[in-house]
């Protein structure tokens, strides 16, 4: 994919000659006039990999720009250019947030150099970046790749979801990414940075589904050495993700019911219910409704008004 480099300067000369070196090398190149415009660029949601920007600028400076792009949550990698090697000057960039810096007049070697620098830091921070969200919970459909007119519907749908607290069904083909848009679901909601435990059901041996999802209390069946919580409330307060919910047997799907319906769950030899506070997010890649109609997946009964 084409990147795109933002060249910020007020010199009409001096962007014509970047953007030259620039589209040899196979770059997309957007212009800014000033630091407002480059500001009003970015706002408005144009697309730029990577920004060039001169610290001499009449009106707002580069570096007030700059302190404007990072201010307003812009993450572009930021290199700056200046007439001068005043050594104060590059560190008060480099401290504000610009990644590299060249001095005027550059060679092509060495625009495309420090251009090709700033592209691969700025996909090492952003991958960093996207580890630790998913490391804490926070994930968000922001930090999602695509956008295809399905991804984007894929994406407004899974917001919506976030916004609420009631249960959420991804249905998909396998490997298409459904316990990515379950993180997003979790990381954009009020959960964000509480618990986000899931469970492949289909990979669960038929007699341990109970004990693994409700938990159970010592000595409730053979080999039952020491108590265990359950996924259920290893999750409490965050969200649950049922992965191929579709292949929980039918007797599971009952108690899952009551789980959803109640808020509580029944450990295994346990002698009173235990309140959870979990958000269930399920995916399949099987026809439910199908199931459904076959009696192998129950649903809720809907209430009737008497």
């Amino acid at each position: 994919m084409t990147k795109t480099v933002l060249v910020v300067d007020d010199d009409p000369t001096q962007r014509r000659l970047i953007q030259a070196v620039l589209e040899r090398e196979g770059f997309a190149v957007a212009h800014a006039a000033d630091g407002h415009e480059a500001v009003a660029r970015l706002a408005s949601g144009a697309h730029a990999d990577v920004i060039l920007l001169d610290l001499m600028m009449p009106g707002i400076s580069g570096m007030d720009t700059l302190a404007e792009i990072r201010a307003r949550g812009c993450k572009q990698p930021v290199i700056v250019v200046t007439a001068t090697g005043g050594i104060d000057t590059v560190v008060q960039a480099m401290q504000a947030g610009a990644i590299d810096f060249f001095v005027k007049p550059a060679s092509p070697e060495r625009i495309i150099v420090s251009i090709r620098n700033a592209l691969s830091m700025g996909a090492l921070k952003g991958e960093v970046d996207r580890l630790k969200k998913h490391q804490t919970g926070r994930t968000s459909f922001a930090d999602l790749i695509g956008s295809s007119p399905a991804m984007t519907m894929v994406k407004r749908l899974g917001e919506r979801a976030a916004k609420s607290s009631i249960p959420v069904l991804i249905t998909g083909e396998s490997g298409v990414g459904k316990e990515v848009i379950a993180r997003a679901v979790h990381g954009s909601s009020e959960r964000a940075g509480k618990p986000f435990v899931a469970v492949n059901c289909g990979a669960i041996p038929e007699n341990l589904v109970e004990s693994i999802l409700f938990g159970h209390e010592k000595g409730s069946f053979t080999g039952a050495h020491d108590k265990h919580l359950g996924k259920f409330q290893e999750a409490n307060g965050g969200t649950l993700f049922l992965d191929e919910v579709g292949e929980l047997p039918l007797d599971i799907q009952v108690k899952l019911l009551r789980a959803l319906q109640e808020s509580e769950i029944d450990p295994v030899g346990a002698k009173r219910s235990i309140k959870v506070d979990v958000r269930i997010v399920s995916a399949t890649n099987r026809d439910l409704a199908q199931a459904v109609v076959d009696g192998r997946f129950k649903t809720p009964k809907p209430c009737r008004s008497r």
